[in-house]
C-alpha cells in the first residue's frame, strides 16, 4: 500500500494543479480560492455574532425573586413591555412577541448589511476583471508587435 502523508499529498495536489491549470492560470485560481475561503469565514463569523447577540439579549434578573409574577414583571421591564392589569399568560405572550420582534429587526438589519457588502464585492470583482482584461489586451498587443 501507499504510505503517503499529509505533506506529500499537498505536493502532489500542487503539481497536479500546475499541470492542469498551467502557470498562467494558477494565480487566478488561487485568488478565487482565497475569495471563497474569505466568504466562508465571513459567513461563519456573522452567524457566530448573531448567536452571541441572541444569547446576550436574554434579560438579566438582579437577585432572587419570590414568585413567577415578579420574574415576569422584571423581564417585562427589561423588554419595555407594560405589565399593569395583565394576567401572567398575557404578559408571557407580550414578552415573547417583543423578543421575537427584536430578533426579526436584527435579522433584517443583517440582511441589509449583507446586500450592501455583496454589491460592493461585485463592484470590486468587476474592477478586477476589467484590470485583468486590460492586462491581457496589453500582452496580446505586445505579442503582435513582436510578430511584426
Amino acid at each position: 500500500m501507499l504510505n503517503i502523508g499529509g505533506s506529500e499529498w499537498m505536493i502532489i495536489i500542487f503539481v497536479a494543479l500546475v499541470l492542469i491549470l498551467g502557470t498562467g492560470k494558477l494565480p487566478g485560481a488561487a485568488k478565487k480560492l482565497g475569495k471563497a475561503v474569505n466568504e466562508y469565514n465571513k459567513a461563519k463569523n456573522e452567524i457566530q455574532e448573531q448567536m452571541k447577540e441572541v444569547t446576550d439579549e436574554v434579560p438579566k434578573i438582579s437577585g432572587p425573586v419570590d414568585t413567577e409574577r415578579e420574574k415576569l414583571e422584571m423581564i417585562a421591564k427589561s423588554a419595555e413591555v407594560k405589565f399593569e392589569n395583565k394576567t401572567d399568560e398575557e404578559l408571557r405572550k407580550d414578552i415573547a412577541a417583543k423578543i421575537g420582534q427584536k430578533r426579526e429587526e436584527i435579522i433584517e438589519e443583517k440582511k441589509e448589511e449583507k446586500k450592501e457588502e455583496k454589491k460592493e464585492e461585485k463592484k470590486e470583482e468587476k474592477k478586477e476583471e476589467k484590470k485583468e482584461e486590460k492586462k491581457e489586451e496589453k500582452k496580446e498587443e505586445k505579442k503582435e508587435e513582436k510578430k511584426e
